[in-house]
């Protein structure tokens, strides 16, 4: 059985320690009736994930995220079969001791798209960006209603409303330099955001939709393979999930953010989505202003259509 984890401490010494998870782990699966299997962790990824043999994925959730645990489990169910790219199918989910829980589901085929990216053509590219779009637009098609008594924030409104409110402490915390956060304020207050969310027109968010969450075969013609990772799973403005978009699938290539939104079938304005950008729960724009193309100001204004302009 794993020990307690319900503080950020017992976290840290818990988690990354595989002297304690893999025995867990391996006891788990005797339990699912996987005695033999063999177990190898993800390097990767905030939660501790195990390949299990060659058809199963086991991810484990301590009390601290055990919502996670209970919110991913069934968003999978809700989504098997409805996208054009596949989703982990969810073979037995639960508790396992101590607030853990647990998601065993299938492997699927494929490798980390953010891992392959350079070695596929440009026309593949093109090709999975609509690919890309088709699938938010799935997603966000299907009713999320089933999904909201596990999913949040439950008043979209008030959860933009408190991101906003924290913006600027948000992004000091993380390193951003002074004259970025002046901007700030200023920004926010001057782009019109839709009133939208979980209690009326609001819709079933990945809310990280990134290369490094989808799967590519390089045999099967560069295809999409799968589609992962729902924990952070929200309901709310579909403009949200735009964000993950335009930083980690096209990476502030116009054509690349352009071909998604064709095939998604609804444009957004880059004011929008570099204030929604602010407002994300895992907005870190010292990051973002390392990891991709510089604007050809230091403004938010230039910023927004740097990143999130699509020609």
């Amino acid at each position: 059985m794993l020990p307690s984890v319900d503080t950020d401490d017992e976290w840290d010494a818990v988690v990354p320690d595989e002297t304690v998870m893999r025995p867990g782990a391996a006891a788990l699966c005797d339990r699912l009736g996987l005695r033999n299997a063999t177990l190898t962790r993800y390097p990767a990824g905030s939660q501790p994930v195990y390949s299990v043999g060659d058809r199963y994925v086991l991810k484990l959730f301590p009390a601290a995220s055990a919502a996670d645990g209970l919110a991913e489990a069934r968003v999978l169910a809700h989504l098997q079969g409805r996208l054009p790219v596949p989703t982990p199918y969810v073979h037995d989910a639960g508790e396992c001791g101590n607030g853990w829980r647990y998601v065993l589901m299938s492997r699927l085929r494929g490798s980390d798209l953010a891992v392959t990216w350079p070695r596929i053509p440009r026309a593949e590219q093109d090709r999975i960006a609509t690919e890309a779009g088709e699938t938010l637009a799935a997603l966000h098609a299907l009713d999320p209603a089933p999904l909201a008594d596990v999913l949040g924030p439950g008043d979209w409104n008030a959860f933009l409303d408190t991101q906003r409110a924290s913006a600027v402490d948000r992004q000091r915390d993380r390193g951003l330099p002074e004259p970025w956060l002046e901007q700030i304020p200023g920004f926010l207050n001057s782009v019109p955001l839709p009133a939208d969310g979980a209690g009326g027109t609001g819709v079933l968010l990945h809310t990280e939709f990134m290369r490094e969450h989808l799967l590519i075969d390089a045999s099967d013609d560069w295809r999409l393979t799968g589609l992962l990772d729902f924990e952070p799973a929200m309901i709310g403005h579909r403009a949200y999930d735009f964000v993950a978009v335009g930083l980690f699938v096209s990476r502030g290539d116009p054509r690349l953010l352009a071909r998604v939104l064709r095939a998604y079938g609804h444009s957004f304005d880059a004011r929008e989505l570099l204030a929604h950008t602010l407002l994300h729960v895992y907005a870190d724009l010292p990051w973002y202003l390392r990891e991709l193309p510089a604007p050809p100001q230091p403004t938010l204004e230039a910023l927004a259509e740097r990143w999130f302009g699509a020609g």
